[in-house]
């Protein structure tokens, strides 16, 4: 079962990836999974989730600093 912070990043990143008119794909080369993983992750019915290093390199392709995926406050 996934935490209320990994649905909080997934969803952040599901948003800016759109937001960017990135496909699923693009983001799973661009940080070296596979484009289901993402598919699993993005779905939230899996306890499938991006970890650390997964984040830094999604930051480091949407150029962002790793803490613009977290929430501002805890949860």
């Amino acid at each position: 079962m996934l935490t209320e912070i990994e649905k909080f990043v997934i969803g952040e990143v599901k948003k800016l990836r759109t937001e960017r008119n990135m496909s699923q794909a693009d983001l799973a080369l661009s940080i070296g999974v596979s484009i289901g993983f993402i598919g699993k992750v993005e779905s939230l019915r899996y306890n499938s989730k991006y970890n650390l290093n997964h984040i830094n390199n999604i930051a480091k392709t949407l150029n962002i600093s790793p803490k613009d995926l977290l929430p501002k406050e805890h949860l």
